[in-house]
């Protein structure tokens, strides 16, 4: 059997094709039926392995990222050529960028704003002229006629344009940064598509929030502007080219995360947190600095666009400030009772969130039978959920019972306008309807009120409870169609009125307000659902403006952390698994340890000399499609078979491209380094790069010779083959390797024994070969 060693393999039909060096093909059958299959692949093309995921609804192949530096002989010649200026250039243009990143998503973040309050506002305040003249099924038809209106619009254009938009992103942009690229997850169009997108979908009314698209959005910003250039729109400043890596596009995509996240909760140092305990895979003091330096740009962008807002210049947009939701009014003087009932809140928290991700988990492979069958169908669920959506919100509220205004508000009520606490609906003068506050709002105006604390009476228990069921139930039907949507929002809605719920029912014998008590609830629910802890707790005191309720808050994060642990898998861990993203766990399976490196990789490899033959290279190119080959030196340049190092596939090509060969084996590489620059071999973006059939070669040029020593990778990472797999699997991952080499223990023997790529940890993988291995928790 040959290992399937250089990664980036193409599979059809569950069977992995590896062709041998002599070009005779080897089929072996890599499909499991012991284990789970990823998301939307149907039975007729199930494959298990690492090579394919679910991007959108589509089956599309996996590369894995090139963090590692290539020290190649071109690449110290730079180096070494590079004068102080130009080392200054590189470090001007990173912050620079980083500077362009927070202002482009601060923008976006209060585009969408006013997108949401401006289009729903309009959609609600429609609807509620037509009730108060008495036109209650024009004013259902109206409402629901927009919502419809507003929803296929943003299924349409994510269902055709870019399926890879569709939900919250998070999950993509985290294999991303732990070295998983798939097709379109970051380009342009999908950035689009989530911009408006996500401005369509939160205005129609689905349970949904803009906070998870908008980590998406940050990333994509980060990538479309660490391209490193773009010829196809005449962007080749010179500068630009120092970002041509996917070293620096990862650092500029985890500031752009985190830019996101101080974007949609107004929280910069939750966002900084977020990018280091959720997204990123790899962490350092210097990208610490950056990311908080994009995120106080974030902040800074928001407060100007807000305080320009306040003038009436933003038609429906809300007054709100910095802070989300204010509940620092409530002073947090808790006893034995309160103490007691945020541990409950936070068991229950736990509880109740590890069954929602469970059931997110049933209802996505349910949608994936609907979105296999086309673009179509993906409308149609979409136009579906919708129309319940609205059934929901507006027939709901004709159940509850009209209840008097209190005396010495300061607010108007019944509510004048779009929001507020007190809807009328159909109550009559003096009176609202509770329920139609929570329901026929805007999402982040229906938290707002659960967390206002002034009013301790303002909700009725049936009311928080049929608005738990009815946002808990909703929150998991939604997630999953073809529309941008972030889980934060319906989590924060579900455990805000639970939480609020408890406090009701605690009433007098507690000291804590219904507020803060909503302000738990939502807490046990995200620490239940996302399994966060320090990020949430940061978010939720930026969002909430109270410092102290820190101790309370930080209890419940960890009480629901580690009852929902119990049962499953955070939110975004599943649907990277359910995708079949080839996610590397910051820690080694058990199992791991029962194996050594050399018990998954094996021979023969396709190897190249150190002066090979062109019409070698070309046959190796056409027959696979491997992405690193390992390189080595035989007499007469050197006495014995010996390790030279890796050369990857892209630079092969553009080796060959150049046709610097000699007609005898001899050493060239002097030549190769005067006409060549390291920046030549730079990767290109998300645009087209030299592939394989753009190259054509004469019966003569394919039996001439070409040195590969200057652009072999001569410190390759590598391990000893009776190295722990678990080892290794760690090793691999703290370095963001691709290829990670592994030689004999012994001499005598070929100089390099395989290469573990990030398929060769795949469970998948281990599983197919060593069957008898028992996973363990």
């Amino acid at each position: 059997m040959i290992e399937d060693h250089q990664d980036g393999i193409e599979n059809e039909g569950g069977v992995g094709v590896v062709i041998m060096e002599d070009g005779k093909d080897l089929e072996r059958n890599i499909s499991d039926s012991g284990l789970r299959e990823p998301l939307l692949i149907s039975k007729s093309r199930v494959n298990n392995t690492s090579q394919i995921a679910i991007i959108g609804a589509n089956v599309c192949p996996i590369e894995s990222l090139d963090y590692e530096i290539v020290e190649n002989d071109l690449f110290k010649q730079d180096w070494r050529s590079r004068k102080k200026v130009q080392i200054f250039q590189y470090i001007f243009l990173k912050w620079t960028l980083v500077l362009l990143i927070g202002l482009s998503t601060g923008l976006v973040g209060f585009f969408l704003n006013i997108a949401v309050e401006n289009i729903a506002g309009f959609k609600l305040l429609l609807a509620s002229d037509l009730m108060l003249q008495d036109k209650y099924f024009g004013a259902f038809a109206a409402f629901a006629g927009c919502n419809m209106v507003l929803a296929t619009c943003a299924g349409i254009i994510c269902a055709y344009i870019a399926p890879a938009a569709a939900g919250s992103g998070i999950p993509e942009v985290k294999a991303y940064l732990n070295g998983v690229d798939a097709h379109s997850i970051l380009a342009p169009s999908t950035l689009f598509v989530k911009i408006i997108g996500s401005a369509l979908g939160v205005s129609a009314g689905f349970v949904v929030g803009k906070e998870g698209p908008m980590v998406h959005t940050g990333a994509c910003i980060a990538n479309l502007l660490g391209q490193g250039g773009s010829r196809k729109y005449h962007l080749t400043w010179k500068w630009l080219k120092y970002f041509k890596n996917d070293r620096d596009r990862r650092d500029l995509i985890t500031c752009g995360a985190a830019a996101g996240v101080a974007a949609a909760f107004r929280a910069p140092v939750g966002g900084v947190l977020f990018a280091l305990e959720e997204v990123a895979s790899w962490w350092r003091s210097a990208l610490l600095w950056r990311t908080f330096f994009t995120t106080a740009v974030v902040a800074m962008v928001l407060r100007s666009c807000i305080q320009f807002c306040r003038s009436g210049k933003c038609g429906l947009f809300g007054q709100g400030g910095l802070i989300m939701y204010d509940v620092n009014s409530g002073v947090p003087n808790y006893n034995t009772v309160d103490v007691l009932a945020v541990l409950s809140i936070g068991v229950f928290g736990g509880l109740l969130g590890s069954l929602y991700n469970y059931l997110v988990d049933k209802v996505l492979r349910t949608y994936s039978i609907i979105n296999e069958r086309g673009p179509a169908f993906k409308v149609l669920l979409v136009m579906t959920i919708s129309i319940l959506s609205s059934l929901c919100s507006y027939g709901l509220p004709w159940f509850a019972t009209c209840t008097p205004c209190p005396v010495g508000l300061e607010e108007k009520c019944p509510t004048v306008g779009r929001s507020g606490n007190y809807k009328n609906f159909q109550c009559p003068a003096g009176h609202y309807n509770d329920m139609a506050s929570l329901f026929m709002n805007t999402n982040d105006d229906a938290i707002r009120n659960l967390f206002r604390s002034d009013n301790p009476n303002e909700f009725h228990f049936s009311t928080l409870f049929v608005f738990f069921v009815g946002v808990y139930c909703l929150g998991v039907i939604t997630y999953g169609i073809a529309i941008p949507s972030g889980l934060f929002i319906p989590v924060i809605l579900a455990g805000a009125s639970y939480g609020r719920f408890v406090g009701t029912v605690l009433g007098s014998v507690s000291n804590l307000n219904n507020g803060l008590f909503a302000l738990l609830g939502a807490a046990s629910f995200l620490g239940g659902t996302m399994r966060m802890t320090v990020s949430l707790c940061v978010i939720l005191l930026e969002l909430t403006n109270n410092l102290l309720m820190l101790p309370l808050v930080m209890l419940v994060l960890l009480i629901s952390k580690t009852v929902a642990d119990s049962f499953n898998k955070g939110v975004y861990d599943q649907i990277v698994k359910m995708k079949g993203l080839p996610y590397l766990e910051a820690h080694a399976e058990p199992y791991m340890r029962q194996l050594v490196a050399g018990d998954v990789c094996s021979g023969p490899l396709v190897t190249f000399s150190g002066v090979e033959k062109v019409g070698n290279i070309v046959h190796a190119l056409k027959f696979t499609r491997h992405n690193g080959f390992p390189v080595i030196d035989v007499p007469p340049f050197s006495d014995a078979p010996e390790f030279c190092g890796l050369v990857l596939r892209s630079h092969l090509l553009v080796l060959l491209k150049g046709k610097k060969f000699t007609e005898h084996s001899v050493l060239s590489g002097s030549n190769i380094l005067k006409s060549f620059h390291a920046f030549d071999f730079a990767k290109p973006g998300s645009g087209k790069g030299l592939k394989f059939e753009d190259l054509s070669f004469s019966h003569e040029e394919m039996e001439m010779y070409v040195d590969l020593h200057p652009i072999t990778n001569t410190s390759p990472y590598t391990v000893v083959e009776t190295m722990s797999l678990a080892k290794a699997a760690i090793l691999f991952r703290q370095l963001g390797l691709r290829h990670l080499c592994v030689v004999p223990k012994t001499t005598g023997r070929d100089p390099i024994v395989g290469i573990l790529t990030r398929h060769d940890f795949m469970p998948e993988h281990i599983k197919g070969l060593y069957p008898h291995l028992v996973h363990h928790k």
